[in-house]
């Protein structure tokens, strides 16, 4: 079946993954529709009782909620158009919305990883210097925390974003992936490309350094915790650290197959393009899950939250 209109034009571009798959590539937009409606619907419901239950309002909570509302947002970005390209088979895409499309993905994993960094930030301080706590991680020095990520982020990824513009396309405008993904549009280019490749080694060296210094700070962490003679609170302060590593291993896992992925030529095309959606879907998918089921606080509230709503539809 040819997926790709006669149209050679070259502000558009053709997005062909799985069309290997032939007549079944449609099916895929039942797994694919169903995922989107599984991540917006538990990520919006960790989010809601985060936002409305005044006990769950400090720092922790609040980068949690934070974090669930980034993947209650990012499948939007580029699952509908999915589905809607494997159900009607219609593959183009405007190098303008291409542009936009890899400018909030990337944007988005950036911020998500500035999220981890916060989180691991917020124990270190917690446990390391509890007396000081709530003098260190006040509202304004958050602030200037969070603006001062937002900042690297968004200069990153304008800058990366930015090159792609003035990128000529005179070999092939077929792409063979789902989305526009960063190195997957610059091969299609002619000339010059090796700026637009060092900005995304840099780009990437964001989330490589985040992930050094949680790890760092995770092992100063627990260095702290099997010092301390109390094992009550060295039970709770490993449950805590635990489930966010859990959380943080699994971003960071789907990130490095992505990677790999992409620099391992025997790889076949659809194992590839499916670890650049697991990179970008699994974080969605399990950190609900993670949190709803790991921290107390948000299980006692959501379980409260649908034992309301259930009484609620049986007085209906």
């Amino acid at each position: 079946m040819d997926y790709r209109p006669g149209n050679n034009s070259h502000k558009v571009f053709y997005l062909m993954g799985f069309t290997n798959l032939g007549e079944h590539r449609r099916l895929l937009f039942i797994p694919f529709f169903l995922l989107l409606l599984y991540t917006m619907t538990a990520n919006a419901i960790v989010t809601f009782v985060i936002a409305t239950q005044r006990k769950l309002y400090e720092p922790m909570y609040v980068l949690i909620g934070s974090l669930t509302l980034l993947c209650f947002l990012f499948p939007t970005l580029f699952v509908p158009r999915m589905v809607i390209m494997f159900l009607s088979g219609r593959n183009e895409i405007t190098k303008e919305e291409c542009l936009l499309q890899m400018f909030l993905v990337h944007m988005g994993g950036c911020f998500q990883s500035s999220i981890l960094l916060q989180m691991a930030v917020d124990r270190f301080f917690a446990i390391c210097w509890p007396l000081s706590y709530h003098t260190i991680v006040n509202l304004r020095n958050s602030i200037i925390f969070t603006a001062l990520l937002a900042f690297r982020n968004t200069l990153t990824i304008v800058v990366k974003v930015g090159l792609f513009i003035p990128l000529t396309f005179c070999h092939t405008d077929v792409m063979y992936h789902c989305l526009c993904e960063h190195t997957s549009v610059v091969t299609l280019a002619c000339g010059n490309v090796a700026r637009n490749y060092i900005a995304g080694v840099v780009a990437f060296s964001l989330t490589t350094s985040d992930c050094v210094l949680i790890s760092a700070t995770y092992a100063i962490i627990f260095i702290v915790i099997f010092r301390s003679p109390s094992g009550e609170s060295r039970q709770k302060a490993i449950h805590t650290c635990s489930t966010h590593l859990i959380v943080i291993s699994v971003a960071y896992f789907s990130v490095v197959c992505a990677f790999v992925g992409y620099r391992v030529n025997n790889i076949p095309p659809d194992v590839r393009v499916m670890l650049t959606l697991g990179y970008l879907l699994i974080p969605s998918t399990f950190n609900p899950v993670i949190y709803g089921i790991r921290t107390k606080e948000i299980k006692v509230n959501v379980v409260k939250l649908l034992k309301l709503n259930k009484v609620e539809s049986e007085k209906t």
